[in-house]
């Protein structure tokens, strides 16, 4: 049999604005953020503003000088930076959208550009940086670090709600390239920064900063660039990755405003402050991103658990359902070996008959034979032609009790290459007796070029069987001079038989064949129901169809299709 397959329809999430084939996907950049969620964020951002409250008034307070915090911080600035950026770009590589690109490739950049700061930065590495580094290089390393994931965030809120993807074929091209470019572009800015940094306007002499080039054309233009991503992510936000990205951004205006705008001065509160916020920027996005990726592997994992649940459920429901098919077919057999047994019985007398003229006929001849040889001289020639006799007779008993042996066989059913006209002729042979007895002529009109069927003999000759005791019962309960019975086999379409048996009685009733291939339903006074049924069974599994209707002008007329056997199985 074949196996039934089993399936189950999971509910899935659909949030707007995305790619109509990532709609599936639930992931921070797809998923819009629930009431909760909104609330997380507002309360996030007010915690900000309420330590910029709390700090403001100590701002210009001057802290220990620690040169070492530069680089320490810089290197767990530069891994949460990293972390993020290959968080996103997993989320790239799933929804291929070119927002998520340009936002990864922002925090690429912010990390790099961190340890650039870091070793510029004067007494970190060396009294004035590295490679030659002076005290502007720190400066300007610091202005373009926090004006790249403005700008990032600026192209990533554009481009986040529209259709522009990449193909999945180019995603790992993109990411290398993405990333290529980032260390490019921050390797160029370092080394010219650095080399040349007598070039540089002036923001600081000693550790002292210039106002005028610090706070106004350094602080307030870095400032501005970064209040107008956080108004555009403010108005663009869409998803929770979107708002996240607003808390992020709000933590670089934020030190920017007390590092770069308040007194620009180094190691006071404000420049410490200034610090914590850059660990907001470079963690935010992080932790939410870990967070909610924790998230979905766990409902994968709770998912995977069901799903090998249901699968035992549905190994278990299929071995349940073999097992009651297999009884099915049990059953079926059952009841199509009662129903020939049943039907061998009705012939009885008919086979007897059949069975007692050949052995009459070797009676018969065995004495013909005896007084042939016992003559003088004995007549050889007779007696031989008598014993022949003998043998063609027996010959004939026998394989009428084989016949009757076959239908009445309890076994499992075997299909073979079967000639659908010398099966319907040994059924007519049996039945002759049957017909003779009740007064029925019987007609055979079997076309010689019929291809062979692939079926079961003794199941076939059931069908056939059946059909011709019915209607040799409905025509002797019918009291008409004329009754005749006709069995037809022909071609119906190049690939498909036709054989019908045709019956000169008084039909079925129109409200009885919708329901006359029911099991237990019956027109008979003695009947059970189950003759036809079961004859339907075997010809819908051998691939064929059963039916009846009413022939004209009287009688009833049963037509079975079997699909001709195909050459490739010959």
């Amino acid at each position: 049999m074949d196996d039934r397959r089993y399936s189950s329809d999971l509910p899935q999430r659909s949030p707007p604005l995305m790619a109509e084939n990532d709609r599936e996907a639930p992931l921070l950049a797809t998923i819009p953020p629930s009431r909760g969620q909104r609330w997380t964020v507002r309360m996030f951002l007010l915690a900000l503003l309420a330590s910029v409250l709390v700090t403001w008034p100590f701002a210009s307070i001057k802290l220990p000088a620690i040169p070492a915090l530069v680089p320490t911080l810089a290197a767990a600035l530069f891994i949460s930076y990293a972390v993020t950026a290959i968080l996103l770009y997993g989320q790239f590589s799933i929804l291929r959208q070119q927002a998520l690109l340009v936002i990864a490739s922002g925090y690429v950049f912010s990390g790099l550009m961190a340890v650039a700061h870091a070793l510029a930065f004067p007494g970190a590495f060396s009294p004035t940086g590295l490679n030659g580094a002076g005290l502007q290089s720190g400066v300007l390393l610091y202005s373009f670090w926090h004006e790249g994931l403005p700008f990032a965030a600026i192209g990533y809120a554009l481009l986040k709600d529209t259709d522009r993807t990449i193909s999945t074929a180019s995603t790992r091209l993109a990411i290398g390239a993405s990333v290529a470019a980032m260390v490019v572009l921050a390797g160029a800015i370092f080394w010219f920064f650095t080399r040349y940094n007598d070039l540089l306007p002036v923001t600081y002499v000693d550790v002292n900063p210039l106002s005028i080039f610090r706070r106004i054309i350094g602080g307030v233009v870095d400032t501005a660039v970064t209040g107008t991503a956080l108004c555009v992510m403010w108005v663009r936000r869409r998803t929770l990755l979107d708002e996240w990205l607003v808390v992020a951004l709000c933590a670089i205006f934020i030190e920017l405003v007390l590092a770069a705008i308040l007194p620009g001065e180094r190691y006071n509160v404000a420049w410490y402050a200034a610090r914590f916020y850059q660990v907001i920027t470079a963690t935010v996005v992080m932790i939410v991103l870990l967070a909610e990726t924790t998230r979905l592997y766990a409902n994968i994992a709770r998912s995977n658990t069901l799903l090998q649940r249901e699968h035992l459920l549905l190994t278990e429901a299929q071995k349940t359902a073999r097992e009651n098919e297999r009884r099915v077919q049990q059953v079926q057999m059952e009841m199509a070996h009662a129903n020939r047994v049943a039907t061998m019985g009705q012939l009885s007398a008919s086979i007897a008959h059949e069975v007692n003229q050949p052995i009459a006929g070797v009676v018969t001849n065995a004495h013909a034979a005896s007084r042939r040889l016992n003559a003088t001289p004995p007549n050889i020639e007779e007696a031989q032609r008598a014993l022949a006799r003998i043998v063609r007779d027996g010959n004939r008993a026998s394989d009428i009790v084989e016949r009757v042996r076959a239908l009445s066989r309890k076994t499992s059913p075997q299909k073979s290459n079967l000639d659908i006209n010398e099966t319907v002729l040994e059924v007519v042979a049996l039945t002759q007796g049957e017909a003779a007895k009740n007064g029925i002529s019987v007609e055979t009109r079997l076309s010689d070029d019929l291809p062979s069927v692939d079926g079961d003999r003794v199941q076939l000759q059931q069908v056939v069987l059946n059909l011709i005791i019915n209607a040799i019962e409905a025509m002797s309960a019918d009291h008409k001079s004329t009754r005749h019975l006709s069995i037809s086999a022909a071609r119906a379409e190049p690939d498909c038989l036709l054989v019908a048996v045709q019956d000169s009685g008084p039909g079925v009733e129109s409200a009885a064949l919708d329901h006359i291939f029911d099991a237990f339903y019956t027109t008979k006074p003695n009947g059970l129901g189950m003759g036809l049924s079961v004859c339907r069974a075997i010809i819908e599994a051998h691939g064929g169809r059963l039916w009846a209707s009413n022939s004209m002008p009287l009688g009833a007329v049963f037509q079975f299709t079997l699909p001709a056997r195909s050459e490739s199985t010959s």
